[in-house]
């Protein structure tokens, strides 16, 4: 039987452990992982206290280094076959194990990654940054060429073959776990996506937030990786019809700035929005299932800002590669 080892890289972890690590533990009590290693980057809270009392297994870092420093460390002293990440503010489903031994059985796959599930806590705009990934997820081609650590098992020789989390680039959490991917599948690994592996996110977003995550620690690290190595996948919300999506973005953005020269266009923005909502019809009903008409069409202006900005990002990163010659920035402070 394979032998997974859950890996949980904390920091200030300890409000949200009593909700985190109880489903783990019940996992390795019925024998269904054989491990749970929390590793503490060296927080200033009782993190590893409140852990070791709940019965996981706790590593403390010698100096704050962050997750990919914890999750590399974890996976040296790891015992299992199958390293499973899960990250401390995310509350794996109780099948979750069941359905890493059900994908793991075929010995083609390399990595397995989950999905958020469709009921996130918070407030509206918490609710769709997760319900967002959700969506990416679960409509995702079954192979992919990326990973994802926030609820993804890698077998432990593939991981360790690929030479772990790059952190000498990833300093802070950024695409730290899209680069391995990237390196596991060009190695051949098989990277796939099982919807039913679900887990509850529970960070509460703000916009501020979002959007400096979304350009400085996903959009230029991830548009850099891409252009240097990868060129353009056709993997989540880097596929072909989401290019198309931030392109109608584009023109909304803008048909809005031309109205103070031309305000009898005032009708255009409205209909170029209408447009990119029978183009993102299956993410609009998606949305108002679960956050209701008005959430949902706030949700959909946010998400061609979205678009707008990571478009951007991606330009200003071609611009760098072919204008200004800078070939290797990668690096992220």
């Amino acid at each position: 039987m394979t032998r997974i080892s859950v890996i949980m890289p904390a920091f200030r972890a300890e409000a949200l452990l009593p909700r985190v690590l109880p489903p783990l533990l019940a996992m390795q009590a019925r024998g269904e992982v054989a491990e749970v290693i929390l590793v503490d980057d060296r927080s200033p809270d009782r993190t590893a206290e409140v852990a070791r009392g709940m019965g996981a297994r706790v590593i403390v870092l010698p100096a704050n280094g962050g997750p990919g420093v914890a999750r590399n460390l974890a996976a040296e002293k790891a015992s299992g076959d199958v390293l499973w990440f899960v990250d401390s503010d995310v509350v794996a489903h109780d099948d979750a194990a069941r359905r890493l031994h059900a994908a793991f059985a075929d010995p083609s796959v390399a990595a397995v990654i989950g999905s958020y599930d469709e009921d996130p806590p918070g407030n509206w705009f918490a609710r769709y940054r997760n319900l967002m990934h959700r969506y990416y997820h679960q409509t995702a081609r079954r192979h992919l060429r990326t990973f994802w650590a926030g609820c993804g098992a890698i077998r432990a020789g593939v991981f360790r073959r690929a030479g772990g989390f790059d952190i000498a680039t990833y300093r802070v959490p950024s695409i730290e776990d899209i680069e391995l991917g990237y390196r596991i599948a060009a190695a051949g690994g098989e990277i796939v996506v099982d919807p039913d592996l679900q887990a509850k996110h529970l960070k509460e977003w703000r916009i501020g937030q979002a959007i400096h995550t979304d350009i400085f620690r996903r959009a230029l690290p991830w548009s850099r990786l891409m252009i240097s190595r990868e060129g353009l996948t056709d993997d989540l919300n880097t596929s072909r019809a989401e290019r198309g999506r931030a392109a109608l973005a584009g023109l909304l953005a803008l048909s809005i700035l031309i109205l103070p020269f031309a305000p009898w266009l005032w009708p255009l923005p409205l209909l170029v929005f209408t447009l990119a909502l029978a183009v993102n019809t299956q993410l609009f009903s998606f949305l108002i299932r679960h956050l209701g008409l008005l959430r949902a069409l706030a949700a959909m202006l946010y998400h061609q800002l979205y678009y707008l900005y990571s478009t951007a990002c991606f330009a200003w990163c071609l611009f760098e590669f072919h204008v200004l010659g800078i070939r290797n920035r990668l690096h992220v402070p």
